[in-house]
C-alpha cells in the first residue's frame, strides 16, 4: 500500500460511494458533509478544512493503483501534533487490515515527514470497528465526551485518542 495526494478528479466518484448510508455517514464525518456526498460540497468542506486547520488530504492505494482509503492530516506546528480525520476505507475489504495499514502509513508519514511528536483522533465509541483499527495500530484512548453528538435520537460518545512517537 502507497499513500499519495488525493485527487478529485481521480478519486472521488471512488470514495463517494463508501458511505452507502445515513448512519454509516454520520459516524464517518458528523455530519459535516452532504449526504448523500455531493462533489461541489465535498471539495468545499475539504478546501475549508485545509484553510482553517491545514488539512491535507490523502488516498491509500494498493500495490496496482486501486484507491483503497481516505483521511485527512493536519500538523499544528506549535504542539507538533498531526490530527487525522475523514478517515474511510473501501467498504469491500474492510476486516482484512486494510484500515490499520493504511492509519500505521498515516502515522509514519505524521511522525517522519511531518515531524510531529503525536498523532490524534476523535472517532465516535459506537463505531466499534473503527475504535479497534486505531486500537490495534497503536493508538490509545485519552478522554470521551458521552452524548457529543446526535444522530436521528441516537446520541453518539466521542473518543479521543492519541498515538504517542516513540522514544
Amino acid at each position: 500500500m502507497k499513500l499519495r495526494p488525493y485527487i478529485p478528479e481521480k478519486d472521488f466518484d471512488i470514495i463517494k460511494n463508501w458511505l452507502p448510508d445515513e448512519r454509516a455517514h454520520a459516524m464517518w464525518c458528523g455530519s459535516r458533509f452532504s449526504f448523500p456526498i455531493e462533489k461541489e460540497n465535498f471539495h468545499a468542506v475539504l478546501k475549508e478544512h485545509a484553510e482553517n486547520y491545514g488539512d491535507r488530504p490523502f488516498a491509500a492505494a494498493d500495490d496496482n493503483g486501486r484507491i483503497t482509503g481516505f483521511f485527512c492530516i493536519s500538523i499544528n506546528t506549535d504542539t507538533k501534533a498531526a490530527f487525522l480525520r475523514f478517515v474511510v476505507v473501501d467498504p469491500a475489504i474492510r476486516g482484512k487490515g486494510i484500515g490499520r495499514q493504511m492509519i500505521e502509513l498515516a502515522v509514519e508519514h505524521a511522525l517522519e515527514a511531518d515531524n510531529a511528536r503525536c498523532v490524534q483522533l476523535c472517532v465516535f465509541a459506537e463505531n466499534e470497528s473503527a475504535v479497534r483499527c486505531y486500537t490495534s495500530a497503536g493508538f490509545e484512548l485519552v478522554s470521551k465526551t458521552p452524548q457529543a453528538y446526535e444522530f436521528k435520537g441516537e446520541k453518539f460518545c466521542r473518543c479521543f485518542m492519541e498515538y504517542k512517537k516513540q522514544m
